[in-house]
């Protein structure tokens, strides 16, 4: 839109994250990668839940020191999986800000050279209110899913 000589147009950062072809594919490569540690701390989970229940079924009739026994094995595979799940959380919000910050760039250079061909003067990312007129995410998520 021009006003006063002045082009602005604005990109939906979230919706091109959402839509771009490189986003999806990011995302589809990252639960590939995930898929199976995560699927190991479902099962852990799972395990412990399973050992949990029977010996709180089992606990009454058990000898003290069984029990105490027992209960020792389950806080430490609780522990276990408590870190498990941790650091492959932490792995995969590491993984997830790489990517994504490939995207952003990638995003970034496209929308710089959607803005200098079509002679913009500013390109918003951010606001409270944008008339739809502005909005260019649709031409930046297309030149973004041709770009490499």
């Amino acid at each position: 839109m021009a006003q006063d000589g002045v082009r602005i147009g604005f990109v939906n950062t979230d919706r091109m994250l959402r839509e771009a072809s490189s986003a999806k594919a990011a995302q589809t490569k990252l639960e590939q990668e995930f898929s199976r540690r995560e699927k190991e701390i479902d099962d852990a989970g799972s395990a412990l839940k399973t050992a949990s229940e029977r010996f709180e079924r089992e606990a009454p009739t058990m000898a003290e020191s069984a029990r105490a026994s027992r209960q020792r094995q389950l806080m430490d595979q609780d522990r276990e999986f408590q870190r498990k799940r941790r650091e492959f959380q932490e792995d995969l919000n590491s993984r997830k800000q790489e990517e994504l910050q490939q995207i952003l760039d990638r995003a970034n250079r496209v929308v710089k050279q959607v803005a200098e061909a079509e002679k913009y003067d500013v390109i918003l990312q951010e606001a409270v209110y944008i008339n739809p007129k502005l909005d260019i995410t649709d031409k930046v998520i297309k030149a973004l899913n041709g770009a490499k």
